[in-house]
């Protein structure tokens, strides 16, 4: 997800200044350019307003983060980038608590991220 130019916090927040540049990036590695609906991959796309597509087959909408481990929350994805990036740098993990902590967000939001990251990244719960 993130490049090799993303060696330390201060990094990962100049590389992200603003949640348009998280969705941008994520557009990039998930579309490159060419938007596939995850309803029927075969649809024509339309663009709408506020980073959302139109499937024309199926009349649904979708963004980026459809399907995806961002899907149906409200979190800002420059948080959920930072708690991936905190995640996968700590050797021995990170309790929700922590997390919490680090991200200024409630220990039940850091719990739910922390599951989604890990089963993501077919981490285990130790």
């Amino acid at each position: 997800m993130f490049n090799k130019e993303v060696k330390s916090v201060l990094d990962l927040i100049k590389a992200f200044p603003t949640e348009q540049d998280c969705i941008d990036h994520l557009e990039i590695l998930r579309w490159n350019g060419n938007v596939i609906s995850p309803f029927d991959s075969t649809s024509k796309v339309y663009k709408c307003k506020n980073n959302r597509y139109k499937c024309k087959n199926t009349g649904k909408y979708f963004n980026v983060k459809t399907n995806t481990i961002f899907d149906n929350t409200k979190m800002e994805l420059q948080k959920w980038f930072l708690a991936i990036w905190i995640v996968t740098s700590h050797k021995k993990g990170i309790s929700s608590l922590q997390l919490s902590r680090d991200l200024g967000i409630t220990q039940k939001s850091a719990w739910f991220m922390l599951q989604r990251i890990r089963n993501c990244f077919g981490l285990d719960d130790n």
